[in-house]
């Protein structure tokens, strides 16, 4: 009886080792303690060392439900040059790893990991930077572009993005991650994000600010955008965001880039943009100053260019089109027409 009593005790532990292996090689916690990547493996390198990617290329998305044929395509264009499979990291601020099993199953897919990043000092730290330097594809995930800005500008971790796209890796983003990448950006610091468009065309300077020198990607200058478009109806916004650029100047002419929810535009290394999912993209164009934009008064700007770009269809940001708008004017805080 004895004997037969350490032997059961003996495979208890044998089984007991067992389980705390896989247990902690599968589930590996970040620097918050909270679980960074489950059930993914994860690599010190990308298979085959540096590339020049396919890239770099773009995946903005307008928030809500995400297009995942938009991420699909982002990482299919970055292994166009580069490895058969691909490091794959998500950024956030704050929420969970939800994205994991989404990306994990997409083809050429080597590791994805989440990586919560909450402050600045997390954003230095050389475990977090290292694996966003081992990845071809950077997603930012949605959540608060003023606390994205304040957390990872001036960081290691933003210079890792950085060095991530001149090798020609895919930058994506949704929401609040697809409006950082802009040149000019709404941050949304000195007003909430959900700023409605009647306020924002009744006084284009009250509680609204901006951040410049985040990110310069190529295809994206001169651009500002916003997500959320059509479902909150924030043209109106994002014309004051246009009359404020070139009103203070800081550029003679502005393109909005507008995303609906459900809806991703992807951007080829040549600027060629390409609408995906289910909603429309909107490019609005202010190229003269305005008539009327001054703090506490209704903005007046005549002739915005807006093409409206459905599933499927195109839009080149590197020769832009000079026809297929339509003209919208704003008079004392008014659009004149239906804008959409």
């Amino acid at each position: 009886m004895t004997k037969l009593f350490q032997i059961v005790v003996a495979l208890l532990l044998i089984i007991a080792g067992i389980l705390i292996y896989f247990a902690e090689t599968s589930q590996k916690r970040n620097i918050n303690g909270r679980l960074a990547s489950s059930l993914y493996p994860t690599t010190r390198e990308n298979p085959g060392g540096n590339h020049a990617w396919g890239g770099p290329i773009y995946n903005l998305g307008g928030g809500g439900p995400d297009v995942a044929d938009a991420i699909q395509w982002m990482i299919n264009q970055v292994r166009t040059n580069g490895p058969d499979k691909i490091n794959v990291v998500v950024i956030r601020a704050a929420g969970d790893d939800s994205y994991n099993s989404l990306i994990y199953r997409m083809r050429g897919v080597n590791s994805v990991e989440t990586l919560l990043v909450r402050n600045q000092q997390d954003a230095n730290r050389s475990e977090i930077v290292n694996k966003v330097r081992n990845a071809g594809v950077i997603f930012f995930a949605g959540g608060d572009q003023c606390q994205y800005i304040r957390n990872w500008k001036n960081t290691k971790l933003k210079a890792a993005v950085e060095s991530v796209y001149l090798q020609g890796g895919g930058i994506g983003g949704t929401s609040a991650g697809a409006m950082i990448q802009s040149e000019y950006i709404y941050n949304a610091c000195s007003s909430p994000n959900h700023l409605e468009s009647r306020d924002a065309l009744a006084d284009p300077y009250r509680e609204i600010t901006f951040t410049y020198n985040f990110f310069a990607w190529k295809h994206l200058q001169g651009t500002i955008i916003d997500t959320h478009f059509q479902q909150r109806d924030r043209m109106g916004r994002l014309m004051a965001f246009i009359a404020r650029q070139i009103q203070d100047g800081v550029a003679r002419s502005v393109l909005g880039i507008a995303v609906s929810e459900e809806t991703s535009i992807v951007i080829d290394r040549n600027g060629l943009a390409k609408v995906m999912g289910n909603g429309p993209v909107y490019f609005v164009l202010g190229d003269h100053p305005p008539e009327v934009c001054r703090s506490r008064t209704p903005l007046t700007f005549s002739g915005y260019k807006i093409w409206k770009v459905r599933r499927g269809d195109t839009f080149n940001l590197r020769d832009r089109p000079k026809t297929g708008y339509y003209l919208r004017s704003v008079d004392k805080g008014r659009i004149d027409s239906h804008p959409y």
